[in-house]
């Protein structure tokens, strides 16, 4: 039955969002300027964490891709869909409503999680699927029943293609070289939205629109290719801003075929680059030296793209890689973060053993990701990956310099001197002699979490590659200078250890905190070579430096503000010394080592799901009671919450605990304020139950 509707008028269901088929017109929406990724290659990793829910993509952002520098996460559809007894990974490609109750959680929960991945620095990416909606009639993951597959709570049958769009007999596509087939018939019997008029583009608008009002920050495009470049755009100039204030960033899916054709869809946004992945199952299946002329292989413009080694569909049509590849295919992603090219994607989702098989799930509803008991697959935390992830941020957009091929199955580049990486595809470990590009120094391999070193003296370096292994190193990993482990150069033994600097220290908008410090790797006093500390446990900041073992050295930390002016810590130069182990600084801004001391604050709260424990008290060092500069206590424990926290010794001071939602809602413990007082000593511990 084809009810019309006036202009303005919606048809909802019960805490639906409000999208709808408008009465059709002819108006005429020119394209939106096309959104791309903002941050260039610095921080511009996306990690596809595909039908993770979202409480597991929540705390993977907070514990996993903040800390490690990944840019975005791009995660599963979050619309109600297709709910069935055998429980499909396809299902959520069959949208039921646009409410955004799913498999993955509720609308409430895909809110918080977005909250928790911009809160430690990570963009969401969701996939929208707005070129159909279900092909199988029943009952969706939010109680939404369809009796008619043209009859969803936001479209009616004039909503969609139809026998006068589509010339087939079953309105499928039978033809995918025939451009009319492909873009108005239906794909695999789903309904194919009638993206041509302007209240359907008006509805898939106000869908996409209800995210970025959450605070999406951007799209990628499901079936992209089966909707005209020209929908698109029109779709696009409906969308609003971002909450940053920003165009949101897009980027489509056009599977292979002969048409239409990628390029043809630059103009709405970046497109995946499926001939990337084919190039990468290629070489890591065969030779590594054919990347030797990757750049002008057929592969999609870096300035129009968005590259993969596997997706949830090429994985299992055997087009390319898969976890199931080994080493072959961790390092074919390690190469796609070394190689300068386009905006990369690291994949990590479940291990399966048929092509239809669901995630894990409890009655269609999927369970939280475990990244321990081999049921997935988080290639995303892998130590290579993430120490790529790293290189990759640090050489930000210098050129490929310096390539080398050593034989079929060992390569090496630089990036013009910022960082070298070589990969050994072969079975057994290959040593040869590398022109790097690099400063003279010893340098940490990031890929084995810098367990190895590279020493480069005269810009080359003899470097052993593991079996299906890599090396990689880069200046932020530089650990000491030619030399270091001579007697008497002050350099160490020549190892390296890992310091972890911690700093207490409330900023303004727009302000960085940094260290630097008597040591190269520490900017030898040198701000502008300072190291950024990260804000992700604000008022908490913190990085590790790979330092030079057994060596003592001075350092101190500044704040930058967006102009790049730089102001000093008021005391005197702080003193640090490694062993031959890592060491752990924690401090607070303008508390000299000789005034401070610890003490260990705990609590014993227990607290629903995204709500965190804090302390704040009447000193500086625990935000003088204001809530914004609360110390995050860690779960790690819990129910019991705790963390040390460097105060003024001597010094009496109250305090007390307090609870923040995903809203940032403040919940006070009650009674009276805490109090104690710190001695000449050190090792305090203070707290109890929660009051």
């Amino acid at each position: 039955m084809s009810r019309h509707r006036p202009p303005g008028v919606f048809r909802r269901t019960a805490s639906a969002v409000s999208v709808g088929a408008l009465a059709l017109s002819c108006a005429t929406v020119l394209p939106a300027a096309t959104a791309r990724a903002d941050t260039g290659a610095r921080g511009d990793v996306i990690a596809n964490l595909w039908e993770w829910n979202w409480d597991s993509v929540a705390s993977e952002c907070t514990d996993v891709l903040g800390p490690a520098g990944y840019g975005a996460v791009q995660v599963a559809p979050p619309a109600e869909s297709l709910k069935q007894s055998n429980f499909y990974w396809w299902d959520v490609y069959q949208p039921y409503s646009y409410d955004l109750n799913s498999r993955f959680g509720s609308a409430a929960k895909f809110a918080a999680m977005v909250t928790s991945c911009h809160a430690a620095g990570v963009k969401v990416y969701t996939d929208a699927v707005i070129n159909h909606t279900a092909a199988q009639t029943g009952t969706g993951y939010n109680g939404t029943t369809l009796t008619s597959k043209y009859d969803t709570p936001e479209w009616d049958r004039g909503d969609y293609h139809d026998a006068g769009d589509c010339p087939t007999s079953d309105l499928t596509v039978q033809d995918y070289n025939n451009l009319t087939q492909v873009q108005n018939c239906e794909l695999l019997g789903l309904p194919d939205l009638r993206t041509g008029s302007d209240s359907v583009r008006a509805g898939i608008a106000d869908f996409l629109n209800s995210q970025l009002a959450l605070g999406v920050d951007g799209f990628r495009v499901d079936a992209a290719k089966h909707i005209p470049e020209a929908d698109l755009a029109a779709i696009e100039g409906k969308l609003t801003d971002t909450t940053s204030g920003k165009d949101p960033y897009v980027f489509q899916e056009v599977y292979p075929g002969s048409t239409p054709q990628p390029s043809d869809y630059y103009a709405s946004g970046d497109v995946l680059d499926f001939t990337y992945a084919s190039r990468m199952k290629s070489a890591f299946q065969g030779n590594v030296s054919d990347l030797a002329s990757l750049s002008s292989s057929g592969i999609l413009p870096a300035a129009n793209s968005v590259s993969f080694v596997t997706n949830h569909d090429t994985e299992r049509n055997g087009l390319h890689m898969s976890y199931k590849d080994g080493d072959a295919y961790r390092l074919a992603n390690l190469f796609q973060l070394a190689y300068k090219w386009s905006t990369p994607t690291v994949y990590a989702s479940w291990e399966w053993t048929q092509s239809d098989q669901a995630p894990p799930n409890s009655s269609g509803f999927v369970t939280g990701t475990d990244c321990s008991n081999g049921s997935w697959y988080c290639l995303d935390r892998d130590t290579a990956v993430v120490g790529m992830v790293a290189w990759h941020n640090a050489v930000d957009t210098a050129a490929v310099s310096d390539w080398q091929t050593k034989s079929s199955n060992v390569i090496g580049f630089g990036r013009s001197g910022a960082g070298f990486f070589t990969v050994n595809n072969g079975s057994s470990a290959a040593t040869y002699t590398f022109s790097t590009g690099m400063a003279d120094g010893t340098y940490a391999n990031v890929v084995d979490g810098g367990a190895t070193h590279v020493t480069v003296a005269g810009g080359s370096a003899s470097i052993t590659v593991p079996a299906k292994g890599a090396v990689a190193f880069y200046n932020g990993s530089y650990t000491c200078t030619v030399g270091c482990g001579d007697p008497g150069d002050g350099g160490g033994s020549g190892s390296t250890v890992n310091a972890t600097f911690s700093e207490y220290a409330p900023t303004t908008t727009g302000t960085d905190v940094y260290v630097t410090g008597s040591v190269d790797a520490l900017g030898g006093w040198d701000t502008s070579k300072a190291v950024k500390l990260s804000s992700t446990g604000y008022p908490y900041w913190s990085a590790e430096v790979g330092l030079p073992a057994n060596t003592a050295f001075q350092y101190k930390y500044l704040k930058k503000n967006a102009a790049g002016a730089v102001t000093w810590e008021s005391n005197a130069n702080r003193s640090g010394a490694t062993t031959a182990s890592g060491v752990r600084l924690d401090t607070s801004w303008n508390v000299a080592q000789t005034d401070a001391t610890d003490v260990t604050f705990g609590v014993d709260a227990t607290t629903p799901a995204g709500t965190k424990v804090y302390v704040v008290g009447s000193t500086a060092s625990l935000g003088s009671w204001n809530t914004a500069d609360a110390i995050p206590l860690s779960s790690a424990a819990s129910p019991h919450w705790s963390r040390l926290v460097i105060v003024p010794r001597s010094t009496a001071f109250q305090y007390k605990f307090l609870k923040k939602d995903t809203a940032g809602n403040v919940t006070w413990e009650s009674g009276t304020n805490r109090s104690f007082t710190t001695g000449t000593s050190s090792g305090y511990t203070a707290g109890g139950a929660w009051q």
